[in-house]
């Protein structure tokens, strides 16, 4: 089997607000020349690195919003983030922890973070996927999949090497918690020093992972830092490995079959065509994702 080698590496940049709880970097856009199609169906990915928030009595968030034909992946690796929803949904994760909402025909809700964790303080790290769904089930019920750390399907690695969390997909015979529609792999996977992991995924899948903590090699040569995004190419080998250089390192590691499909986005709404975004914004209006 021909080996699968990195095509770019990405450090972090240009960090933005979202509300006031998240200061996330995109991994995918216009700014890193990663295409929002060169990385379908994970067409957006909000990377909040370290960052030490001081106590508040009133947590910080993001205020209610729409979403719709797509859904929100929230993992969580430092603090606390609770959400609630115009469909009666609550929930909080925490560290280990991922909130898989499909946002589908349309949804309003709200981030923030957790009370008694906003009182106390401290550092936040988290990564929020937007996957794409597909034209077919743009306009499924919209609904949640919440998956603590304890209940993720794990495989334990040979010689001491780490663990991995199959959150969505397959590794190594065991699959993931997460249903999904179409064929994506995410993985958290957690290397003790000099562990090694060995990845076989299709060449046409879209590839890349996250150094979390720690740093990384990959095939022995490449060495990607912490924060820093790497994109695997395409359409040559399919196998790689990848070795931590410090202790407790972690990766988050994406990977999906490209829908291929029309992709329009305005704010935060995906969808096929300009006419179905506009539809999506006169839904909003309309009250019909309803209210918080």
């Amino acid at each position: 089997m021909k080996t699968r080698n990195i095509e770019r590496i990405i450090a972090p940049a240009n960090y933005n607000w979202v509300g006031d709880a998240f200061y996330t970097t995109s991994f995918v856009g216009q700014s890193t020349g990663i295409t929002r199609r060169r990385m379908d169906p994970f067409i957006g990915i909000g990377y909040n690195s370290p960052i030490n928030f001081p106590p508040r009595a009133v947590p910080r968030g993001v205020g209610a919003h729409p979403h719709k034909g797509f859904e929100t992946v929230t993992l969580a690796y430092q603090g606390k983030i609770a959400h609630h929803d115009s469909k009666g949904n609550y929930g909080i994760i925490s560290e280990g922890d991922a909130q898989w909402m499909t946002a589908g025909a349309g949804i309003l809700h709200s981030e923030y973070h957790e009370k008694e964790w906003s009182q106390q303080g401290g550092i936040f790290q988290m990564v929020q996927l937007w996957v794409n769904l597909p034209a077919k089930d743009k306009l499924t019920t919209a609904h949640y999949q919440d998956m603590i750390h304890d209940s993720i399907p794990k495989v334990i690695l040979d010689n001491n090497s780490g663990v991995v969390d199959v959150i969505a997909g397959n590794f190594n015979g065991q699959n993931g918690k997460a249903k999904t529609y179409t064929p994506i792999h995410v993985y958290n996977i957690r290397l003790n020093k000099d562990g090694l992991v060995s990845l076989d995924l299709p060449n046409n899948y879209n590839t890349a992972f996250i150094t979390i903590q720690g740093s990384v090699s990959v095939n022995g040569n490449q060495v990607v830092p912490t924060d820093n995004f790497a994109m695997l190419e395409n359409n040559k080998g399919t196998v790689f490995a990848i070795k931590a250089l410090e202790e407790h390192t972690i990766i988050l590691l994406l990977s999906g079959k490209p829908l291929d499909e029309p992709l329009v986005m305005h704010g935060p709404f995906v969808m096929n065509t300009e006419e179905q975004i506009k539809e999506a914004f006169t839904e909003f209006k309309e009250g019909k994702f309803g209210i918080i």
